[in-house]
């Protein structure tokens, strides 16, 4: 509800398509910045502990956006100040959430947690933009950033109630920046790792944006309003949904590798397919496999590379998942409002979906060269919760 309506209310007091994209940088570059010394913290700290912090924040900061829009106060210095604090506040709380899934179920059920988690985020993403959309046009975005902060108190009252033992495997009196400086090795040296993370960052940088641009589709290009963005957000949350519980009901990691190759490419071609349409409803159809196959790369991607990597190193390698994830996100941001001021918004979503497609290509032909290291990788972790590898769908890899 709060991205949505924050992405209106930009647009509502400026008009501007390079502010639009110059808000989600605010709101994401400091993940890319700070990411890294969250993913330290995640490994060092009680990530329960950091959990309740990051989340109290963050109703903090969703309140005060409330309170200033709703007395009329607000200004755009405001948004942007608010978008780099949240910044700020989720470059600790995602690498920390992300791990603590592993706290929390364990390897035995992480694929299913992941997908279980995927479908609660994506479920918000159906249902929340449909509110906003409504909200805002009946009320005003103010009561969407209440509804938000008031949406904490749950957060913050479940972790309070949690009593998980986390596993910490770093030891305080460590240098910070040579523990961060591990995690970075680590997926530099892990092939398999590394092109995930590097397929990640590109759908992230040339894909992802078109999240940034929809409320000049949903005014401009199909007469939609408010209400049509909410609905066209909407689309794509379904197709996301469908994704995470199609990952949900997968039994284990066979394949995986192959998914995230496909849904990269798929991903493209669709963008490029809702970039022509200048009809309303057929855009929306469209974003539904645009989410689906978004999502199912990422989650995917994120079970893979949590089934590979080492329990110290988890918080550390998360950060830089986080920072492929979401820390790319805002470049491409910046990035598309700008092309879209010169080239328009249809051909800037064009052009992400191309590089896109190309991403899945090359990926796809290095998938057989890292395939064996990957599953090595899994097997020595005991992804399997100690079945045979080949009851788990995996065949032993051959001996040198």
């Amino acid at each position: 509800m709060q991205s949505v309506a924050q992405s209106w209310l930009v647009y509502r007091l400026t008009g501007s398509v390079t502010l639009l994209g110059l808000i989600g940088f605010a709101g994401q570059f400091p993940i890319f910045l700070l990411t890294a010394f969250g993913g330290a913290a995640a490994d060092r700290y009680n990530r329960r502990i950091i959990l309740i912090v990051t989340q109290t924040s963050a109703m903090t900061t969703a309140a005060v956006l409330a309170f200033l829009t709703l007395s009329g106060l607000i200004e755009v210095w405001h948004l942007f100040v608010l978008a780099t604090v949240s910044g700020v506040i989720n470059a600790f709380d995602i690498p920390a959430r992300q791990s603590f899934v592993m706290d929390m179920v364990g390897r035995e059920d992480l694929l299913n947690a992941v997908a279980l988690n995927s479908s609660v985020f994506n479920g918000a993403r159906i249902i929340g933009p449909a509110i906003a959309g409504i909200l805002v046009a009946a009320v005003g975005e103010g009561w969407c950033f209440f509804g938000n902060a008031v949406s904490y108190i749950a957060a913050v009252a479940g972790l309070l109630a949690m009593k998980v033992a986390t596993k910490l495997s770093t030891p305080k009196e460590s240098s910070t920046i040579e523990k961060i400086k591990e995690g970075f090795v680590f997926v530099a040296r892990t092939k398999p790792i590394r092109s995930l993370m590097l397929l990640l960052g590109l759908v992230s940088l040339m894909g992802m944006p078109y999240a940034v641009l929809m409320p000049i589709f949903a005014d401009e290009i199909l007469q939609g309003g408010v209400r049509g963005l909410g609905i066209l957000m909407g689309a794509s949350g379904l197709g996301a949904l469908a994704a995470a519980l199609t990952l949900a009901a997968k039994k284990n990691l066979k394949g995986l590798g192959r998914w995230v190759a496909i849904s990269s490419g798929v991903f493209g071609g669709f963008l490029i397919l809702f970039s022509l349409s200048k009809t309303f409803w057929l855009s929306a159809f469209l974003l539904v496999p645009i989410g689906f196959s978004m999502m199912l790369q990422m989650a995917s991607s994120n079970t893979l590379v949590q089934a590979m990597v080492p329990d110290e190193l988890r918080g550390r390698v998360m950060a830089v998942y986080s920072m492929m994830f979401m820390g790319m996100a805002p470049i491409g941001a910046l990035l598309a409002g700008s092309i879209a001021n010169y080239l328009g918004a249809p051909n800037t979503i064009a052009i992400g979906g191309a590089a896109c497609i190309v991403g899945s290509i090359l990926f796809g032909s290095q998938l057989k060269s890292f395939k064996h290291e990957a599953k090595r990788l899994i097997i020595a972790l005991q992804m399997t919760g100690g079945e045979p590898a080949s009851k788990a769908g995996f065949k032993e890899p051959t001996k040198a």
